[in-house]
């Protein structure tokens, strides 16, 4: 019998099952916060019900609390104050394990309706959420919207769209008939089971605490494994609206709610506790290699999906549009002030220079042509505000304040003033420009609004250059720029060897550090930056096993 969630939304799930089939444009979920989508008083109820939960505790009926625990600090100023339920590991650990049965004996259809039920209901909370993203993670409303709302959900449910395709492939019985001759066949009966693993531990971030939260989530809990949210300490409520949807939608379809369980303390223990755990099977983590690469160490029994720090680089040869070019590097160093893991931070141009539509430029005015083209971008307060949005950690705002060191200044950073948040932390990208050989500035990540415009011998010199760092410290973009089609098929050929994502000309409205859900897939796992990919078809399997038993019939 088919469950009725997974009834209700099946169209969509087709259509989304297709969508990575195609790798086409589409998505069920509106980016743009229109009052005829969303409803005309979406904005002021949205922002009413973030106001609503600053202040208070967040309820959320889980076992083992012991008080509560939370510390966020809006990047805009604004006062929070919410206090989240802290739970014991083991308490954590014993729930989920004992959820687990619940949410097997759903099924790959009921657990998948549920997960489409959810993201529908996440989809009508999209103001709720683009506010809390935005002010736990100082994103720009636009961006948070989007990026943190409908893009999300997107995501999700490509990861659910791939989970329901491997998981389908699966029959659920076989009849297996061996002749034998003139005696009589040798007749069984088998059964296939999608088991999960284990339970998940899904470890967010402080910048994208769901576009980066929601593939791993969905698609742990779409195969069978209970999981185990433990947010970025500074943007839990994005989480926690998330986990209690789920929570809600899970109940609803049968399952015990505790398969979803948020994690939430002041210190680091539990997040080391928790990823340790015999009973943990999946890690998903984004941010440092630090920590990561600890992870991928230390977790032996845990399948970990890290993406880690890259250096993001774009290679100059050649342009025929020289302004649409700068006009698109400014807005993609700009974006949410480079704290992106896709934002370029390496921009290597030959000595010699470039030709362009606009005759030669040398090197120099390359690197003093960008540094005015985000000059212009910036110019209106209002606009730097929007695009910039807020600095999200002061680490950021401590690499910044250090970055001349490592170059000569093109571009310096500024602060500016937020037209509607006083105490807001906005400032303006530095731009620098060094040598090639000056590899202590640019050659690990800083992250953030730090960009370096790197001088090298030549064109060749520049790819190779690309090569080489995307090789050794990773890199979830590389761009290009050139009007010579052997150029163009000797970058493509490069970035084939060092496994990464290339976006070649990119002029207008489309920039190298946006990836656009069923078609883009977000990292390659052919890297160091990431050893897995948002999403593939390896991004899922192996969080399920298949469980046979047969008998003679």
């Amino acid at each position: 019998m088919t469950h009725p969630m997974f009834a209700r939304h099946q169209a969509m799930l087709d259509t989304a099952v297709q969508a990575v089939a195609d790798r086409g444009y589409w998505s069920p979920f509106s980016e743009m916060p229109s009052p005829k989508v969303y409803g005309e008083n979406a904005m002021a109820e949205g922002r009413a019900a973030f106001d609503a939960y600053c202040g208070t505790d967040f309820q959320l009926d889980q076992p083992g609390c012991t008080g509560t625990a939370g510390a966020e600090r809006s990047p805009y100023g604004v006062p929070m104050n919410i206090r989240y339920p802290r739970c014991s590991g083991e308490a954590l650990i014993g729930a989920s394990q004992a959820a687990r049965e619940s949410l097997q004996a759903l099924g790959p259809q009921g657990r998948v309706g549920a997960l489409l039920e959810a993201l529908v209901r996440l989809n009508k909370r999209s103001f709720e959420i683009a506010h809390a993203v935005m002010f736990t993670t100082g994103q720009g409303w636009m961006m948070a919207f989007q990026a943190g709302a409908a893009h999300a959900q997107d995501r999700a449910l490509e990861a659910v769209a791939y989970a329901w395709r491997e998981m389908s492939a699966i029959p659920a019985e076989a009849h297996w008939e061996k002749p034998q001759g003139k005696n009589p066949a040798l007749v069984l009966k088998k059964r296939y089971e999608i088991v999960g693993r284990g339970t998940g531990l899904v470890i967010g971030c402080g910048t994208f605490p769901t576009w980066n939260t929601y593939p791993g989530l969905f698609a742990a809990l779409a195969t069978g494994n209970p999981v185990i949210v433990k947010p970025h300490r500074n943007a839990i409520l994005p989480a926690a609206i998330t986990v209690r949807v789920l929570r809600e939608v899970l109940a609803e379809a049968g399952a015990d709610p505790n398969a979803v369980l948020l994690a939430v303390d002041d210190s680091r223990e539990l997040t080391r506790f928790l990823a340790t755990h015999k009973a943990v099977k999946s890690i998903d983590f984004t941010g440092s290699n630090t920590f990561g690469n600890w992870l991928i160490e230390n977790c032996r029994q845990a399948q970990v999906y890290a993406e880690l720090a890259g250096v993001n680089n774009v290679v100059i040869e050649s342009t025929d549009d020289y302004k649409g070019m700068l006009r698109n590097l400014a807005f993609t160093l700009s974006l949410y002030s480079g704290q992106m893991c896709t934002t370029t931070q390496a921009i290597l141009v030959p000595a010699n220079g470039i030709d362009t539509d606009q005759g030669h430029k040398s090197f120099d005015e390359v690197a003093a042509d960008l540094g005015r083209s985000i000059d212009k971008l910036l110019g209106d307060p209002a606009v730097a505000a929007a695009v910039l949005g807020c600095i999200q950690s002061s680490d950021t705002l401590g690499r910044l304040d250090e970055a001349s060191r490592w170059g000569e200044v093109v571009l310096a950073s500024k602060p500016v003033a937020h037209p509607e948040y006083a105490e807001a932390t906005v400032r303006t990208p530095v731009l620098l420009k060094c040598d090639a050989a000056d590899e202590a500035g640019y050659m690990e990540e800083r992250f953030g609004p730090i960009a370096f415009v790197v001088r090298t011998a030549d064109a060749a010199a520049a790819l190779a250059l690309s090569e080489r760092i995307t090789t050794e410290h990773g890199a979830l973009t590389v761009g290009a720029y050139s009007s010579k089609p052997e150029f163009v098929q000797q970058v493509i050929a490069a970035t084939q060897r060092a496994g990464v994502a290339l976006s070649l000309n990119l002029t207008g409205g489309v920039y190298v550090n946006q990836s656009a859900a069923f078609s883009d897939y977000h990292g390659t796992g052919a890297n160091p930056s990431a050893n897995a990919s948002y999403a593939d078809s390896a991004f899922v399997a192996n969080r399920f096993r298949v469980i046979q038993h047969r008998f003679a019939v």
